[in-house]
């Protein structure tokens, strides 16, 4: 079974606007609200390519409420911890000509509820995934990818992660399967600005030598690169399409280029899914449809 972890899940309200006059009242063009936050993103587009999956986290109030509902007529098991206290956050993305957003703070998240997740994942065992996705509230200690880790170690299950910096860097010691920084994100954990394939491929190499068995690098509009355990490296242009939204992007790769794997164990196959499921995304208002992805793959 595949499972998601999100300990910043939230519902984003997502406004269009022909524009946005500080001060000034300002009426929308449109609005929606969508179900946010990475490993739920994640979640959601595996689903949509046939994976069943569980999605694990943090709910709280009428907002949590909100989130499980909308995973459960998607499909989506979940099996969410739920906080006695606050709202899970709600998010504003105000689009008006450049991108906005406001993001909330969120719920309060306990030792006592951090523990219980922490048992919910000790029984994950060999031939499960695990997606650890985004980043965690300030109310949680900053090791925690790496304790969960930690506790997975020796039960092969295949890891996921999906953050920045130390988050993701901290992790490499326990050999995740695979992570997925930007080019920009890729960068940062070196302090350089990444400009070509092969400054981009030193960098990634690098990560492997620390451990991730899988590296998968995205590049918006430049496309992708994969470093695979076998020594592959592996570059794919990007998919053309008019971007609409930048959010869920990345997410959708993730769970593209495992649907991907898990269907063939091939991974030049995942790295194209991947790329056709993040690239689907961009090109839509909201998370990619099966049909969108497999649009874009028969274009290949």
């Amino acid at each position: 079974m595949i499972y998601t972890v999100t300990f910043n899940p939230a519902l984003d309200y997502v406004v269009r606007m022909d524009a946005l006059a500080l001060g000034q009242v300002n009426r929308t063009a449109s609005e929606n609200v969508q179900l946010g936050g990475k490993g739920i993103n994640v979640s959601w587009v595996l689903r949509e390519l046939g994976h069943e999956n569980v999605a694990l986290g943090f709910v709280a109030g009428f907002t949590g409420k909100a989130i499980e509902d909308g995973l459960a007529a998607k499909g989506v098991a979940t099996d969410f911890i739920h906080l006695p206290a606050g709202l899970t956050r709600i998010n504003v993305k105000l689009k008006a000509g450049e991108e906005t957003e406001i993001n909330g703070k969120g719920p309060d998240i306990s030792a006592e509820a951090l523990e219980e997740l922490f048992r919910k994942l000790d029984a994950l065992g060999e031939g499960d995934v695990l997606v650890l996705a985004g980043s965690i509230p300030a109310s949680m200690p900053s090791d925690v990818y790496e304790s969960i880790l930690a506790r997975l170690e020796g039960k092969k299950v295949l890891c996921a992660v999906d953050a920045t910096r130390d988050l993701l860097v901290n992790v490499l010691k326990y050999k995740p399967f695979l992570i997925k920084p930007n080019n920009h994100e890729l960068g940062e954990i070196f302090g350089r600005v990444l400009t070509t394939d092969e400054e981009i491929r030193e960098c990634a190499e690098k990560l492997q030598q620390q451990g991730a068995r899988n590296v998968l690098v995205s590049m918006a509009g430049d496309g992708a690169m994969l470093l695979d355990e076998n020594g592959g490296c592996h570059r794919l242009a990007a998919y053309k399409g008019k971007v609409k939204n930048s959010v869920g992007a990345g997410d959708s790769m993730v769970a593209g280029f495992l649907a991907g794997y898990l269907d063939t164990g091939d991974y030049a196959h995942a790295l194209r899914v991947g790329s056709a499921a993040g690239s689907a995304t961009a090109f839509s208002d909201v998370l990619a449809t099966r049909f969108e992805i497999e649009a874009l793959l028969n274009q290949a």
